[in-house]
């Protein structure tokens, strides 16, 4: 479900041959393969739990025998997302019930919320208390949540490991010199797109991804609130005044993922032109995705709320530039890739003018992105994770 699926599927299509398999609750479809876009899975993807609100020890103790999970090698690895896991009391119940190693990864810590001194939620801060005294280790996605978690509960630091989001490979787009990814944009998007006829003889006559002198701000990802992308189209009025001998245009690129959030797609829809602010309602296939964010001249990221943001793993992979917010694990991951980030809109708007007038800056920003996306590949990430699994079992005597 949701992103804790696309995250098991990254680490899993780089894991060790015969070193791994899958439990799953509540799919649809038993059995279907874990790993797609082509790529075979090498080790047993095991769909058994029959229900989102059926987990339980027992039924977990069948799934690893199933997959024939030995107590001596095994180390049980969950992922964690509130409102994915919806009963916390039965979620700590079952991990205290299980004989093997348990490790929790947490998708979802705040470390600047107002809620606790630390940082952390309340709830968060609850089902931390609960959980810490029964499982073997937690991992947790940055530092500024690593040392939440440690300054509320100090006598369980040894339990909390820091394994950063994995962050893409994309070679073959990165690459491409940003010329050549906004015409390979072009393409798809003239001749190989759900948009309508109007929108594509907008982008075609004003030759938006075309003309090397049009600076093209952009998002990309499904069209949700939380996102805040009507900021897109205030930014590129704000940076169109403080720079007005340039062409600035907003483009956003994605589509609605359920239809509770079709009323915010029309919300946008009454900001855009087709002019200097696109709407482009489709969907980007996954070959494309990525050459879309190294098609913009700077991908623009400020959710009102985050904690980490696997869009960002994309968006780094492709050797992009990003302008976001310092917020959460957002802005730690922005700090850490030397991206353009800031807690004020402005302040940010001003680096976007600077990265603008001085290309050499986003050719420095770039060189550190690729440098980042190496020392935190998925493969680098997988080794930190069999790393961690590997040293738990050796201060288990139990279990090793």
């Amino acid at each position: 479900m949701c992103g804790i699926a696309d995250y098991t599927s990254f680490l899993a299509r780089v894991c060790p041959a015969g070193q791994w398999g899958v439990l799953s609750f509540d799919l649809d479809r038993y059995g279907a393969p874990l790993v797609s876009s082509g790529v075979e899975a090498t080790d047993r993807v095991w769909y058994g739990i029959p229900g989102r609100d059926g987990y339980s020890a027992p039924v977990i103790r069948q799934g690893l025998d199933e997959i024939g999970a030995e107590n001596k090698n095994a180390v049980l690895w969950f992922q964690h997302e509130f409102g994915i896991w919806p009963d916390d009391e039965m979620f700590v119940a079952m991990l205290k019930g299980l004989d093997v190693p348990r490790v929790v990864t947490f998708h979802t810590l705040h470390f600047q919320s107002a809620e606790s001194p630390s940082g952390l939620g309340h709830r968060q801060y609850e089902l931390l208390s609960m959980v810490l005294p029964y499982i073997e280790a937690i991992t947790v996605f940055s530092y500024g949540v690593y040392r939440a978690v440690i300054s509320a509960f100090p006598e369980y630091c040894t339990k909390v490991y820091i394994i950063r989001h994995g962050v893409h490979s994309y070679p073959d787009v990165c690459n491409l010199s940003r010329r050549e990814a906004k015409e390979r944009l072009n393409d798809f998007l003239l001749y190989h797109s759900g948009l309508d006829q109007g929108t594509k003889e907008a982008l075609e006559k004003q030759r938006v991804l075309l003309n090397m002198n049009t600076v093209v701000l952009g998002e990309t990802g499904f069209l949700r609130p939380n996102k805040q992308s009507e900021l897109l189209y205030y930014v590129r009025d704000r940076l169109q005044q403080v720079m007005p001998e340039r062409d600035i245009v907003a483009v956003r690129v994605g589509s609605v993922r359920d239809a509770s959030y079709s009323m915010y797609s029309q919300q946008l829809y009454k900001e855009h032109d087709n002019r200097k602010k696109f709407l482009l309602e489709t969907w980007l296939p996954p070959e494309i995705f990525p050459l879309t964010q190294r098609a913009f001249d700077i991908n623009f990221h400020w959710p009102s709320e985050c904690t980490q943001s696997g869009v960002l793993a994309h968006v780094l992979g492709a050797g992009a530039v990003v302008a976001g917010r310092d917020l959460e694990g957002v802005g730690e991951t922005l700090k850490e890739a030397g991206q353009l980030m800031d807690t004020d809109l402005e302040q940010v708007i001003l680096k976007m003018k600077d990265i603008i007038v001085n290309p050499e800056i986003g050719k420095r920003v770039e060189e550190r992105t690729s440098n980042y996306a190496e020392l935190f590949s998925w493969e680098n990430q997988v080794r930190r994770h069999y790393e961690t699994a590997e040293s738990i079992l050796r201060i288990l005597p139990l279990w090793a």
